[in-house]
């Protein structure tokens, strides 16, 4: 068992992590910066509640349907230039968002700020996409710890976004929290220009996205990542109604939304780590969905449990949840990749923007499914009972992963294993190397002491 340490980074892996931390936090800041007064605004303006709640998730659903397009034309895009351009699109039209407290009329309001989401999302897909494929094919013997590192940073922006946001709003108005996030934005985009070394070209995939999803085991990823994501969903549009028994400041309020995200930030690199370095991914997600099915029962608490509900066990449910969000996201993301390059996708930038792309819509899906859901059920059967989808949709992937604890060692090791020079070398290097795998794959599963055993193509 070694000891957790920071792997060895050159100067180019610490440029790439620095300027992609950096453009997450300012990415994330500007998702969430608007939510403590943009409602406020949009009432004044006669908007609803409808109105002004599809502008918000106009763009979970744009990120949803753009990504696997940008992941499959990553390579023909070129990943330097997918993270900037999307870096500037999402400053720029942040500050446009900012000066839309000009306009009186209702229609015209929501019907610009409709427009500039969705414009604002696709730069921020563009981004997101280009970023974790960039960090795939920069940190190839450390992708999960990485991945989960930067994610961090994102976690903390989403924090960070609405207490900044209503900071500025108080200290200048509408207009100057936008305008400060736009620019921060752009000038991330000009230190990835600056900083950011070019990945290198690579052809563009023959086949895409639904060949990918064919694969039953990436199919399982996928959900893992939807199922976390609806899981943060959920509370963030019924959290505060469910707490608002409790009388709460409107400070210790916004520290009770802090709590998830903040251990999913914390926990994140260790997940990664563990990915990485010592357990099957796919045994993380399951770790993950039952640390939230556990915080979920507890939030609530759910109706079939004998407990009252109180501040105490919604706080310890909450963190409880934080730790199974950051397992089902980081293993989510790395298990897709590695299950990619297993079931014969080639080692390269080409997969990982495939991957990205995948990991970002998911994500987007469960982000937009969530909290839409979760104010239908909300209204119909109250949070206790509405718990159960939360708890249902996680208990589900135990359900769907039949045997994988039982994987030989050897086999686990054989099955997420790259050989050096498969992807990379010559021609007649990689040949080699792909025949000795499936020879190495095949001999351990014509050699498996229990023939009951199933394997990742059949695990579902």
């Amino acid at each position: 068992m070694g000891k957790f340490s920071i792997p060895s980074l050159t100067k180019r892996q610490w440029a790439t992590a620095f300027v992609i931390a950096f453009a997450d936090f300012c990415s994330a800041v500007c998702i969430s910066l608007q939510a403590p007064f943009y409602p406020a605004e949009a009432e004044r303006k006669g908007a609803t509640a409808s109105q002004y709640g599809f502008v918000f998730g106009c763009y979970e659903l744009t990120v949803f349907l753009t990504s696997p397009l940008f992941g499959k034309y990553l390579a023909k895009l070129i990943p330097k230039f997918m993270l900037n351009g999307g870096l500037v699109v999402t400053g720029v039209c942040s500050i446009l968002f900012g000066v839309l407290d000009k306009i009186d009329d209702t229609t015209a309001f929501i019907g610009l700020s409709f427009a500039v989401r969705v414009i604002e999302a696709l730069g921020s897909a563009a981004f997101l996409t280009a970023a974790f494929a960039i960090i795939a094919a920069e940190f190839p013997s450390s992708i999960a710890t990485t991945f989960a590192c930067l994610e961090t940073f994102f976690g903390l922006g989403l924090i960070v976004g609405p207490t900044l946001g209503g900071f500025l709003f108080q200290m200048g108005g509408y207009m100057l929290p936008f305008t400060v996030l736009g620019v921060l934005l752009i000038a991330a985009a000009l230190f990835t220009y600056a900083l950011l070394p070019a990945a290198e070209h690579c052809d563009s995939p023959q086949s895409g996205l639904f060949r990918i999803l064919r694969i039953p085991s990436i199919l399982l990823a996928s959900f893992s990542v939807f199922a976390a994501s609806t899981s943060v969903g959920f509370l963030s549009a019924t959290l505060e109604p469910h707490l608002r028994q409790f009388d709460l400041m409107p400070v210790s309020m916004g520290l009770m939304f802090v709590i998830e995200g903040g251990i999913y930030a914390i926990t994140a690199p260790v997940w990664g780590y563990l990915c990485d370095r010592k357990v099957q991914p796919k045994i993380v997600t399951l770790i993950g969905s039952i640390f939230i099915v556990v915080g979920f029962l507890l939030i609530g608490p759910a109706p079939f449990l004998p407990l009252d509900t109180t501040l105490n066990l919604a706080i310890t449910g909450l963190v409880i949840m934080g730790f199974g969000v950051g397992a089902e996201l980081v293993s989510g993301f790395i298990s897709a990749l590695q299950e990619a390059t297993f079931h014969g996708f080639p080692n390269n930038l080409s997969t990982y923007g495939l991957v990205s792309g995948l990991w970002t819509s998911t994500f987007a899906l469960g982000a937009f499914v969530g909290p839409s859901l979760a104010g239908i059920l909300f209204d119909q059967v109250g949070f206790r009972y509405s718990t159960l989808f939360v708890i249902t949709t996680n208990a589900l992937l135990r359900r769907l992963s039949p045997g994988i604890l039982a994987v030989p060692e050897q086999y686990q090791t054989a099955n997420y294993s790259t050989l050096a020079g498969e992807d990379y070398g010559p021609e007649d290097e990689r040949s080699n190397a792909r025949a000795k795998r499936e020879s190495m794959v095949s001999s351990l599963k014509d050699g498996m002491a229990n023939p009951e055993w199933m394997t990742s193509e059949q695990s579902i």
